[in-house]
């Protein structure tokens, strides 16, 4: 039985990721998160399993005013699947197994000195799977263990997390996903242990956009997932029409140079942008009037909360509960069918022809989003703590 604990009083939070620094939408939410309980006076430690490959890592600052870890100096062997009886069989392929799951104890005992030094009232929360692979070899001590997906239930049905997921998670204190429409789905595949929590508000700038620049925005990884295949061939549909307008798109990643082929073979290479990364979001933001989310899946995104805080309307596809939950189709932004290239194209065109309608949507984006600000996510978190304490 849990120990009985002063919801008042500061604790000792775990956050158990992959990994604590690689690019990505995870990491900033972590970081974030870590500095609002410490801000409240919480003793908040942040534990990556391995660490992030050299070319994907974020810079995170010269000093963090939280402690942060990782468990493997490299990444370990992955573990190959067990096909049949020739590879139970496989004395090479046995080893390697038995190698890998002795690293995987040595390294969870890491975890569980942690937490048997923990005072009382502290919490774990893992925000991914994958992560939860080595805190369900710890001891936990007793601390409650909240576990995350921050993807949305489809996204997560459709990979070889899904399976998981229900294996790792049916037995911790709290399982949450980001929105309740997606917590509703997890509970009719069994899991009765599901909560909901959204993402915070990353910042709220004093000065918006005015939306006055001939600019679309991207941003973010140059990933299949991310869809940015599918904004060039919206762009394509429309950009002849609108000569003076440019389509800024900022990131990095796998599919860069197969992007930019793209784009050249759609005729559109005098009106695209390729920006790369960027440390300067908010700038970059304020310099563009419309913004595009074309992703084929996200959980609840970061990115288009952004654009809504500086007062920059949103066009996306329907892949999420977490999209509807963040943007108003026809109130703050406009949500085009999944995959639907076309009707998207229609929508960036619509916002484009229109300034008095982005303006409109715009404003409005910047009053909606204000419901995820980051106290009263906080909030949500601090009063879930105590009822697990209860």
């Amino acid at each position: 039985m849990t120990e009985a604990h002063d919801p008042t009083s500061t604790r000792e939070i775990f956050f158990v990721s992959n990994n604590l620094d690689e690019i990505g939408g995870v990491t900033s939410w972590v970081h974030q998160m870590a500095r609002l309980f410490s801000q409240r006076g919480h003793a908040v430690h942040v534990i990556g399993v391995v660490p992030a490959p050299e070319d994907q890592r974020a810079d995170l600052g010269e000093s963090l005013p939280y402690a942060t870890a990782t468990l493997y100096d490299v990444h370990p062997t992955a573990r190959a699947p067990q096909r049949g009886l020739a590879s139970a069989l496989d004395v090479g392929e046995r080893r390697r197994r038995a190698a890998r799951d002795a690293g995987m104890r040595e390294q969870s005992a890491k975890l569980t000195a942690l937490f048997r030094r923990a005072q009382p009232g502290s919490v774990i929360v893992v925000t991914q799977v994958w992560a939860m692979e080595w805190v369900a070899l710890s001891d936990t001590c007793g601390i409650p263990v909240i576990a995350m997906t921050h993807e949305s239930f489809e996204t997560c049905r459709k990979s070889s997390r899904f399976g998981r997921v229900k294996r790792f998670y049916k037995d911790v204190d709290r399982m949450l996903a980001l929105t309740r429409e997606d917590a509703d789905l997890w509970i009719r595949q069994g899991m009765n242990n599901v909560g909901c929590m959204p993402n915070p508000l990353p910042f709220f700038p004093e000065t918006p956009s005015q939306r006055t620049e001939r600019r679309v925005v991207s941003i973010g990884r140059l990933h299949e997932e991310k869809g940015v295949d599918l904004l060039l061939d919206s762009w394509a549909e429309i950009a002849s029409d609108h000569p003076r307008w440019t389509l800024a798109i900022y990131g990095a990643g796998p599919e860069e140079e197969a992007l930019k082929k793209q784009a050249a073979h759609l005729g559109i290479t005098d009106s695209v942008e390729w920006k790369g990364l960027t440390s300067d979001v908010l700038g970059a933001l304020r310099e563009s009037s419309i913004f595009a989310l074309p992703s084929r899946g996200e959980g609840f995104p970061l990115a288009p909360m952004e654009a809504m805080a500086t007062a920059v309307p949103c066009v996306a596809f329907d892949v999420s509960p977490g999209v509807r939950e963040i943007i108003t189709d026809g109130e703050s932004g406009l949500i085009a069918p999944e995959g639907n290239t076309r009707m998207f194209a229609k929508y960036l065109d619509r916002m484009i022809c229109d300034q008095d309608l982005r303006n409109q949507m715009g404003e409005q984006a910047r009053t909606d989003i204000q419901r995820f600000s980051p106290d009263e996510v906080t909030n949500r978190w601090e009063n879930l703590f105590a009822l697990l304490y209860r």
